[in-house]
């Protein structure tokens, strides 16, 4: 366990740089008058924002620098991650395809292989097209007949998106480039010609580096590119000016005949479903050069009551899965010749989510469910949806499923808190399937004996049983001296399901920490009523399920609140600052990730507009009312100015944002940043907050997708080692 002990330097109160305040911007939202004196905040080519940022960036290398154990971290978890890393391979046009990073490589790179007893060449290196790793390839598609790849290369870690074509055999370039990518897929056609893929007019000042940007994104529109065509010659297929904020999905069927258009609102798990005969367009997608017309998309579903995801079909005769009626999910099937009959092939269960179904040997479906957020797999006949095997795997989770309908070997994914990854080879033409391991990773100095992980279940304020995985030392004592990191999400549908993290293992190991993820309302972890229950009006309920089981720790032992370290990312990057706002005593220390700050705001940003499913949006009264009552920026309080708390001051806070972030936007962290810094360390009166409030603000870095292994130690170094040094910890071996 880590140690308590003197401090080697000691953290004095800070003296933070002062950010002006423009006292006269107010708005009126519904009759209630809100100031926003860091609006100016909002503008990242102000001169004045660029010298805030750089100040503030000053002071937090100033802090940790004198973060004793930042270095032994860097190396520890250095050391641990490099190790060899695959994803699960995938079959096109004969041959197989997989990403591999050796281990402490930038990018994961492409490999190819004939055969899998071939030998593999690499296909794409990422790490070859930057000097720092911030070229990421983050979309890529090959072609159905194994021919050609198309990927996408994002910079910086932004959402933009560069398509560019490679001939597979010789790996040559061609000269296809797509400009502006965002929020898309790849779909190619059967016959190798091209693809389809969604994009955004260039955004306005697209002049300036792209991605750093605040430029709300509308007018989403779907595309067919042919090979060798300019990017202005592409055929426009579908656009909706009247909804300039709906987002497009497109997926055409492995027999050639259909292309799917999913039509998107927002976040929600739901969609429109339009497709297209591509088998009776009298002079196929050619006919459609040089017209000013869109594809003929007939409406199959033409509401948001649900989610429909293609799974596989026979000629006019369709699998999807769906949430219509089924918030635990189902497979249903549809006639395209009789749209209005829908019958169900696999109902839903009684407890567990359906999360994936996959067509396979032919006739068979691969099925996953999650239960109490731990994966099981089936295999079930396809037309009939009967049980045929019960495929046995550990507590953890599935991912990466891979195999088509034509194939009788399929890969599988699977990851648990002390499981580095296993890839399974299934081999399904036998009577019972067959799991074999095909690749598994090694962590060298990791022993997985001295871990133990628990699944509890805690009472939120409602009586809701909220599950919490707790990984730990072995035998560790409840005498509440452990540091505790507690990590959540609950948003958008989201699971966290276990997996694999050398940082967190180098926390538990060397800092004595217990680690625990706390699965709240607002995920996907029991279907979208657990979704439902914690959006929109219900959203509280997400941060009283966090706060319950942070007091489960501390009641049961594990910890105390001063050793008590909570963090999240994006959504839970909200969670974690509305949580410190309404229990300051709770926490020790605040580790929030490019969170949504401003409740208030957040829609007029880039893709902002699509998370009114989950949060509701200030323009209407009632969301408004509700978004007011736990907006981070909006509820910052001294909470020595309560009562009997004279004393309280808030915990140790770090903010993190990137300046590449077009998703959530840095504007949201900058500006709490400066609230807090304002509100609690201004002198008026006397103010008791000697407790950091710092930002990490990566350059050159966006919302996660694509970083760098080197940016990813390096952050995390700094994250926890500022962790160890508020809560007064040091390293043991």
């Amino acid at each position: 366990m880590g140690s308590l002990a003197a401090p080697r330097e000691a953290l004095l109160p800070l003296s933070y740089p002062p950010a002006r305040r423009d006292e006269s911007v107010v708005d009126d939202y519904h009759g209630v008058l809100i100031a926003d004196p860091y609006r100016w905040l909002e503008d990242p080519e102000s001169e004045e924002v660029k010298e805030f940022v750089e100040r503030q960036a000053r002071l937090t290398d100033s802090v940790l620098e004198k973060c004793e154990e930042r270095e032994r971290l860097r190396r520890r978890i250095t050391a641990l991650h490099d190790h060899p890393r695959y994803d699960t391979p995938f079959k096109r046009g004969g041959k197989y395809f997989y990403f591999h990073n050796t281990g402490l490589q930038a990018q994961s790179v492409l490999y190819v292989q004939k055969d899998l007893d071939g030998e593999a060449e690499v296909l794409l290196d990422p790490n070859k097209l930057s000097d720092d790793g911030t070229v990421a390839l983050t979309l890529s598609s090959v072609s159905k007949d194994g021919k050609y790849l198309a990927y996408g290369l994002s910079s910086s870690g932004s959402d933009w998106v560069t398509v560019n074509v490679m001939r597979i055999e010789d790996k040559q370039p061609e000269l296809d480039t797509l400009s502006w990518v965002k929020f898309s897929s790849i779909s190619w056609t059967k016959d190798g010609k091209g693809f389809f893929y969604c994009r955004y007019p260039a955004p306005r000042g697209h002049e300036l580096d792209a991605g750093t940007e605040n430029n709300i994104n509308l007018n989403h529109e779907v595309y067919y590119h042919f090979l060798g065509m300019d990017q202005s010659e592409d055929i426009l297929c579908w656009r909706d000016p009247e909804h300039p904020k709906y987002i497009y999905g497109t997926d055409v069927t492995d027999d050639g005949k259909y292309a799917l258009l999913y039509i998107e609102e927002g976040c929600n798990p739901t969609n429109k479903l339009y497709y297209c005969k591509l088998s009776l367009l009298p002079h196929g997608l050619e006919g459609f050069k040089g017209r000013n017309e869109m594809l003929p998309f007939i409406q199959l579903v033409d509401n948001f009551e649900a989610r429909y995801l293609f799974v596989t079909n026979d000629d006019t005769k369709f699998t999807f899965l769906t949430n219509k009626g089924a918030p635990r999910y189902k497979l249903v099937r549809v006639d395209f010749n009789e749209p209005e009959s829908w019958t169900d092939v696999l109902p839903e269960d009684d407890k567990d989510v359906l999360e994936t179904a996959s067509a396979v040997n032919n006739n068979q479906l691969l099925v996953s469910y999650l239960r109490d957020v731990k994966y099981g797999l089936q295999l079930r006949d396809l037309e009939t949806g009967a049980l045929l095997h019960e495929i046995p795997v550990d507590i953890g989770t599935v991912y990466g499923i891979s195999g088509k309908r034509e194939d009788s070997d399929v890969f599988i994914g699977f990851t648990s808190f002390l499981s580095p990854g296993i890839i399974y080879k299934c081999n399904l033409a036998a009577g019972v399937p067959e799991m074999q391991i095909f690749r598994e990773a090694f962590v060298p100095g990791f022993h997985r004996e001295d871990f133990e992980v628990k699944q509890v279940f805690v009472s939120s304020k409602d009586d809701t049983r909220i599950p919490m995985f707790i990984v730990s030392k072995k035998n560790s004592q409840l005498d509440g001296s452990h540091p505790c990191l507690l990590y959540g999400y609950g948003g958008f549908n989201i699971s966290l399901t276990p997996s694999f993290n050398v940082t967190r293992l180098v926390l538990t190991r060397n800092l004595g920490f217990v680690f625990c993820i706390a699965n709240i309302r607002g995920g996907g972890e029991y279907g979208e009523e657990w979704h439902k229950a914690g959006s929109l009006s219900k959203k509280q309920n997400c941060f009283d399920d966090f706060i319950a089981s942070a007091e489960f720790l501390v009641s049961t032992g594990y910890t105390n609140p001063r050793r008590l370290c909570i963090e999240g990312r994006s959504n839970g990057g909200l969670l974690v600052a509305a949580c410190m706002n309404q229990r300051p005593d709770l926490f020790g220390c605040v580790l929030a990730h490019v969170g949504v700050m401003d409740m208030l705001r957040f829609h007029k940003f880039t893709i902002g507009h699509a998370w009114t499913s989950d949060f509701g949006c200030s323009d209407n009264k009632e969301e408004f009312h509700w978004l007011i009552k736990y907006s981070p920026l909006h509820n910052v309080k001294r909470p020595w100015e309560k009562g009997d708390s004279h004393r309280l001051q808030y915990p140790s806070t770090l903010l993190l944002t990137a300046d590449h972030d077009d998703r959530v936007v840095p504007l949201h962290s900058l500006k709490l940043l400066a609230t807090m810094q304002y509100v609690l360390c201004t002198s008026l009166g006397s103010s008791p907050q000697s407790n950091p409030i710092i930002a990490r603000i990566e350059r050159k870095g966006g919302h996660g997708a694509g970083r760098p292994t080197q940016k990813m130690i390096d952050e995390a170094a700094d994250r926890y080692s500022f962790a160890a040094k508020v809560m007064e910890l040091s390293w043991t071996d």
